[in-house]
């Protein structure tokens, strides 16, 4: 197979083109509203595939407390639990791989991609999947950008740019890469550094809020993004 003889780089988030966060999000979804639930109250709890469609529209998350019969002061402590509640280790144990990735970053891995995880996890809460997953034999420790456990966060569109910036400057220059993401804030950091973007519909964004921030492509997952930018190498070859 002809190959090209500049550095190839992937840069991909984790939660969404690896990881998948649905049964997560909801069982805390269902936790929050039993939370704030008053005594006898009637509430009518979203299915997983109703609650991960609001999700995925960014329907805020007060509207999805009120939409489940919460009343206005209790949708606000619904949000602001879920916040709380979100990324503790009880409910991140429920995450499961998107189907396909670990063979996606096989290949691009076999084809010489150098590969980098640029996520808003904290260390502990990385650990966890890399651990139980074994990826670190993708990302070793010199690969993976994430945030501190320590470290104060702000937003994810504040802060992700910052954390692509650092990626940048500790790799080695790559001749192409590329970045993959799920949100608007992979393609806003992308952006904001001049790395091409390619936006996955297996995450937390559907195809309207992701084309909003023009990407340069949306694809289905990480495997599809794979073979795109094996493609694209593969032409520089020839």
């Amino acid at each position: 197979m002809l190959r090209p003889k500049l550095m190839l780089r992937l840069l991909t988030d984790f939660d969404g083109p690896i990881a998948d966060v649905s049964d997560r999000y909801y069982r805390v979804y269902q936790h929050c509203l039993a939370r704030c639930q008053h005594p006898g109250q009637a509430i009518a709890v979203l299915s997983q595939a109703e609650f991960w469609r609001l999700k995925r529209a960014r329907v805020p998350e007060r509207q999805i407390g009120q939409r489940s019969g919460l009343e206005a002061d209790q949708a606000r402590q619904f949000a602001r639990l879920r916040r709380e509640t979100i990324h503790s280790l009880r409910y991140l144990n429920l995450d499961k791989l998107v189907p396909g990735a670990i063979a996606a970053l096989e290949r691009l891995q076999q084809f010489g991609f150098d590969l980098a995880v640029v996520t808003m996890r904290r260390d502990h809460e990385l650990a966890v999947p890399l651990t139980r997953y074994e990826l670190a034999r993708f990302f070793p420790p010199e690969r993976r950008f994430c945030i501190g456990d320590t470290q104060v966060k702000s937003t994810d569109v504040q802060d992700k740019p910052s954390l692509l910036a650092r990626a940048l400057s500790e790799l080695p220059p790559a001749g192409l890469q590329w970045m993959v993401g799920d949100t608007e804030a992979d393609l806003l950091a992308a952006q904001a550094h001049g790395v091409p973007s390619i936006a996955v519909l297996s995450g937390i964004r559907d195809r309207a809020q992701l084309a909003q921030y023009d990407p340069d492509f949306i694809v289905s997952d990480l495997s599809a993004a794979a073979a795109l930018v094996i493609e694209r190498a593969l032409s520089l070859a020839h």
